[in-house]
């Protein structure tokens, strides 16, 4: 645990109603037939193991009878206004094999494993308490990462797709010494940008098991990408070395790594091509991310305390006074990502000012 790094316990934070408005404009706010202490109402559950016997700390609940089918009927319909049009034509293809309770981290999430029963496929999704925090989060990675986000919210109710990958804790331990010189370099780039695009975007706490690699088969390469799974800690600590994930000792193999396969001046390049794109994306998103912005400015998502920390750390890094004069989480995100705009306009030359 980097207790020096990373608060212990970080409190949820209610969703106000400007938030709430936001979510509502651009279809992230729907009435939704189920809320999360619905799920609660388990009245048993298993332990769940791994292959190697290894407790995953989560539980296989059971409902009595008498309410089980209306809560996988609710369920159902949360996938068919998650995934389709929310019509009840598909429902009788749908099945629901199991409802799973987290009960390590902040969230204690369920996962819904809901099967096509004409195909066998299926998908995974998760029913959580909504935290302004965590919608903050899945909403900032929707719109300055390279990834999609599908998530909805109703009340204090969050539903969150599933996000495919290996977790980087069981990747570190069980497939990083495996890998070509060439996967170690692809995977070193991708972790460099990685780290670069949480710490501009201010996503703290990102130890290996909060996030996922991807592997994608190219005709002649395996390419890599680092996804976050876990939002909790967006824009809440004060200790600027929290939003990078090289700082945690949990990935202190990928760091390695990367310093032994990657050049300085590669690294450079990557934090540069990194800091570019997301310059693009919140251009190219501006009305949405500014709408957004303004709603973080008017909340409270973290404590006087680690505000002036950051906004000094910040202000220490970069120089600029707009850290230092910021007056919460919502201004120093807005500076972070003015300053990366303002340093890539400045330095290329074919930008039409």
């Amino acid at each position: 645990m980097n207790k020096k790094l990373i608060s212990k316990k970080k409190p949820a934070f209610q969703i106000t109603k400007l938030l709430d408005d936001y979510l509502a404009n651009h279809g992230r706010n729907i009435k939704i037939p189920i809320f999360y202490d619905d799920l609660l109402r388990f009245q048993g559950a298993i332990e769940i193991f791994d292959e190697k016997g290894n407790d995953t700390l989560w539980v296989r609940t059971y409902y009595a009878e008498y309410e089980r089918d209306e809560i996988e009927l609710s369920l159902k319909q949360v996938y068919t206004i998650l995934h389709a049009d929310g019509s009840d034509t598909i429902l009788p293809y749908l099945n629901i094999d199991s409802i799973d309770f987290c009960t390590f981290g902040n969230t204690k999430p369920f996962r819904i494993k809901v099967r096509n029963v004409l195909n066998d496929n299926y998908i995974f999704l998760y029913v959580k308490k909504a935290d302004a925090s965590r919608v903050y989060g899945l909403e900032l990675e929707h719109l300055l990462s390279p990834n999609h986000i599908n998530f909805l919210v109703y009340k204090d109710t969050l539903i969150e797709e599933h996000i495919s990958g290996i977790p980087g804790d069981t990747f570190i331990e069980e497939h990083l010494e495996n890998c070509s010189e060439q996967d170690k370099k692809a995977l070193a780039k991708e972790f460099v940008k990685f780290n670069e695009r949480c710490f501009v975007r201010l996503l703290a706490d990102m130890r290996s098991y909060n996030y996922v690699i991807v592997l994608t088969h190219d005709f002649d390469r395996i390419q890599y990408r680092i996804r976050a799974i876990d939002f909790d800690q967006q824009s809440f600590e004060g200790n600027p070395k929290v939003y990078k994930p090289q700082f945690l000792k949990e990935n202190n193999a990928l760091v390695k790594m990367t310093l032994k396969v990657l050049a300085k001046e590669s690294i450079d390049q990557y934090e540069k091509e990194e800091r570019s794109l997301l310059a693009k994306r919140a251009t190219s998103e501006f009305d949405r991310l500014s709408e957004l912005i303004n709603c973080m400015k008017k909340d409270n998502i973290s404590t006087p305390e680690k505000i002036k920390e950051l906004k000094s750390g910040l202000f220490e890094l970069t120089g600029d006074i707009k850290f230092k004069k910021a007056k919460n989480m919502g201004t120093l995100l807005d500076s972070a990502l003015d300053f990366i705009i303002r340093n890539y306009k400045n330095e290329n030359p074919y930008i039409i000012k």
